[in-house]
């Protein structure tokens, strides 16, 4: 499991997302598609959503949201 979740902890509270034992693979799935990166690269993973959330948080925390609610 990514352990860059914990860095995340404002950005995923801001997409009204509580991190729990139960939806930490989930979110970290969604993050490996917003990243474009292959499931399971953690270190790729987390340089791009590290990038992508200097360049504009708010429309990442948008798209978490988004994609973490999809049914």
């Amino acid at each position: 499991m990514s352990c860059y979740l914990r860095h995340m902890d404002e950005v995923l509270r801001k997409a009204d997302i509580e991190v729990t034992k139960d939806n930490r693979e989930r979110i970290d799935e969604v993050l490996h598609r917003l990243a474009g990166t292959r499931y399971k690269n953690c270190p790729a993973t987390w340089k791009e959503i590290k990038t992508m959330m200097k360049e504009d948080e708010a429309s990442l925390v948008k798209k978490i949201g988004q994609e973490f609610n999809k049914p």
